[in-house]
């Protein structure tokens, strides 16, 4: 059992019986009573946001997490089918894991996959991809004087706001944190 000076920003615990990602961290010592940390966590499964205070020296249930890269192969109905490079052993991945990020999905793309006792309990997608758009209207000349953006449809099926200087065919990079443009790709 681990102790509340073991936990770490980015730190799986379990709490409540979830498992919650440690967000925040914060230790504090008053000038009357014992010192204490204020911990911000968020739950992998259910999304949900929780304020605790330990205090210090409590113990506390930090899950093993070991993380590996897969590769994504393909989507079948509410899963993702990812891939060990190394033994060729396919896994399938509830697509919450990954959130909103899923969209942003290529064939091929590497995965960082956490799992506890051998059952995948977190996903992280590539902080950044490139893609292809596929449809996006052209800019109208004269429109430049604001940061305009409008939408584009990329090769996933995605839609993201980009600058208008951007066109059909092009390559640009996406936050899929955030689902922002970043910036168009040179070849």
């Amino acid at each position: 059992m681990a102790t509340t000076s073991d936990l770490k920003v980015g730190s799986i615990v379990r709490h409540n019986g979830e498992l919650c990602m440690v967000s925040e961290k914060q230790h504090t010592m008053p000038g009357k009573g014992g010192a204490f940390y204020q911990v911000k966590m968020k739950s992998i499964t259910t999304g949900r946001s929780y304020e605790t205070r330990y205090r210090s020296g409590e113990n506390v249930d930090i899950a093993r997490v070991v993380y590996s890269e897969l590769q994504y192969i393909y989507e079948e109905g509410e899963n993702l089918v990812l891939m060990n490079t190394e033994n060729f052993e396919q896994i399938y991945v509830p697509k919450v894991l990954i959130g909103d990020a899923v969209v942003y999905l290529k064939e091929g793309m590497m995965v960082k996959l956490g799992f506890e006792d051998d059952t995948p309990v977190i996903a992280e997608p590539p902080t950044f991809v490139e893609l292809v758009i596929t449809y996006s209207e052209p800019g109208v000349k004269g429109d430049t004087a604001t940061n305009t953006l409008k939408p584009a449809t990329l090769e996933t099926g995605a839609t993201v706001n980009v600058p208008l200087f951007v066109n059909e065919g092009d390559k640009i990079k996406v936050d899929t944190r955030t689902g922002a443009y970043v910036e168009r790709v040179k070849e």
